[in-house]
């Protein structure tokens, strides 16, 4: 999921928490660095205070495109046949502005 969010923008952590479902935040810190220890994102800490920081996908991670367009037509699919089997999917507040920025 982190990786179809940056396939769109730039997000900060924040971002991230508001748009994932469920993740926690010790969960969200893991997977950033694994992805930028493979360095399929890049995380950017700019000299502010209090500092910011935002992660994107580097040109490596862009290489991905194909992979991850499928893995989110699948999540997508996945969740339409949850949804007809019954099951309530809430992934997030579609009033939020980062539902907005994320379509």
């Amino acid at each position: 999921m982190i990786l179809c969010h940056l396939k769109r923008q730039s997000m900060r952590n924040g971002e991230f928490l508001k748009v994932i479902p469920n993740i926690t935040q010790k969960v969200l810190t893991q997977q950033l660095r694994e992805l930028e220890h493979d360095e399929i994102i890049h995380r950017e800490v700019f000299p502010e205070i209090p500092p910011r920081v935002e992660y994107c996908l580097t040109d490596y991670g862009k290489t991905l495109a194909n992979l991850t367009d499928e893995m989110c037509h699948w999540g997508e699919r996945h969740i339409e046949r949850q949804r007809k089997a019954g099951q309530k999917i809430n992934l997030l507040d579609t009033q939020s502005p980062f539902y907005q920025k994320a379509l």
